[in-house]
């Protein structure tokens, strides 16, 4: 896996001024601890916050930076910020760190954790500040264990060096910081749902309202935010709101930089820092380097398997949220998976519902049911067993659990993909229906094939 900030058609050095993320990345891939860290300008912003703004002031300045979240969903993270409770007398809240990265295709929380636990604990000590959270948890998808490995290993430094514990820097703030591993569970980055969990509860979602900010982790106010997002949290406090948003390309209405990236049968498959309005052709062909000689693309995806499969015709969209969706999509996690042409979408989608299905939490009846159900349809169309209703019936599935209609976001994400390759490779469904049964979907299908004629 590659992890630099440029490709071979653009080789600018990573700087703090351009790339808030990745600038203090070493080049040989080992983690930044503690003194190189504060060599590189660590936890400066946080003594900033500390010394000379106020809670409401830092919520007010991250609200202005336009900063969103960066775990899929794109909620302002200063509006969230602000639903929590006002009243002083609540004075037992939490901040709670989604790092339960589990969407296929996605490892960007992954590096910044393995290779800057610094950078998040320093933006975890900011983002209490702001909410007057007095303990933290990173809940931490369990297979990551050298994640959690250098997290603790981290926050061990960082109270060593007083920057985490009682009277943070002499300020009167106290936080307390804990690692917590999951069982490995997808639906666990559904927020409420990484609340129960973390709570030792099944991890089911919870009916919103309450919201966790009124109502969150053992019954507090809690706030949920993605490691991404909170790792932007430094560079916007020690640099200003302007500075943050003018890091996005013209024409994009998200701010600041986004860690996208490009797997599949690329050349150069990896992840990069880049600004928020990059189209997906660039990162498509001068950072991905395109597809492999023998290979060609035929469709991809722009932000994990959550999201709806584009043409190549789309790769000159945008890459943040409105770009993406006025192709029909979701921005998502932002790092796409190119499909070559040699992948059946029948079989791709039947190995995605599957992992859906496995994923769901078996809560609400659309998901639990009509997932599997999908599974069944999809496995017979990939066997030749199809029956020429089953793509009608897959499309009514889409409908079915689409966003709305289902107790948590899973099943809409789980069944976007599948709309979309239907939508774009009808013709590849249809060849899964059976002869006996295709003279209802189309006529030539039920003709007997001859060979050499």
């Amino acid at each position: 896996m590659t992890i630099t900030s440029f490709g071979p058609a653009n080789r600018i050095a990573r700087s703090a001024e351009t790339h808030p993320l990745t600038w203090r990345l070493r080049d040989d891939g080992e983690p930044v601890w503690l003194a190189e860290y504060e060599s590189k300008n660590g936890y400066a912003a946080a003594r900033k916050a500390l010394a000379q703004m106020s809670a409401d002031d830092i919520v007010q300045s991250v609200k202005d930076s336009g900063l969103k979240g960066r775990g899929g969903a794109g909620f302002p993270t200063g509006v969230k910020w602000g639903l929590m409770p006002k009243d002083e007398s609540m004075n037992i809240r939490y901040l709670l760190c989604n790092a339960d990265e589990m969407e296929p295709n996605t490892w960007k929380d992954r590096m910044l954790m393995e290779q800057q636990p610094h950078l998040l604990v320093e933006g975890m000590l900011i983002s209490a500040r702001a909410l007057k959270a007095y303990r933290g948890y990173i809940f931490l998808r369990g297979e990551y264990t050298t994640a959690a490995k250098n997290l603790n290993r981290a926050i061990d430094e960082a109270k060593a060096a007083g920057l985490l514990g009682k009277n943070i820097l002499g300020s009167g703030f106290d936080f307390e910081l804990f690692v917590h591993t999951g069982a490995g569970r997808y639906i666990c980055g559904e927020e409420t749902a990484l609340i129960n969990s973390l709570e030792g509860r099944r991890a089911n979602p919870r009916s919103k309202p309450p919201f966790p900010a009124a109502v969150g982790v053992w019954g507090k106010p809690t706030c949920v935010n993605n490691v991404e997002t909170l790792c932007n949290v430094p560079a916007i406090v020690a640099n200003g709101n302007d500075w943050y948003k003018s890091l996005a390309r013209e024409g994009s209405e998200d701010h600041g930089t986004k860690l996208m990236g490009f797997s599949g049968k690329v050349k150069n498959p990896g992840l990069w820092e880049l600004p928020f309005g990059v189209t997906a052709r660039e990162l498509f062909e001068d950072y991905a380097g395109g597809m492999r000689d023998g290979f060609k693309l035929k469709c991809w995806q722009p932000g994990g398997a959550g999201t709806g499969f584009l043409l190549p015709e789309h790769l000159d969209a945008q890459m943040y949220a409105g770009g993406i969706a006025k192709v029909g999509t979701r921005m998502g996690t932002g790092l796409a998976m190119a499909v070559d042409d040699s992948i059946n979408m029948v079989s791709l989608l039947r190995n995605m519902e599957e992992f859906f299905a496995r994923e769901s939490c078996g809560w609400c009846t659309p998901c639990r049911d009509g997932l599997p159900w999908s599974v069944k349809m999809l496995r017979a169309l990939e066997n030749g067993q199809g029956r020429a209703e089953d793509i009608e019936t897959l499309l009514g599935l889409v409908n079915f659990l689409g966003p709305g209609r289902t107790f948590c976001a899973h099943a809409p994400g789980a069944v976007e993909p599948l709309g979309s390759a239907i939508k774009y490779f009808r013709s590849e469904f249809e060849a899964g229906v059976a002869p006996e049964s295709a003279a209802t979907l189309r006529p030539d299908l039920a003709k007997p094939i001859v060979v050499g004629a």
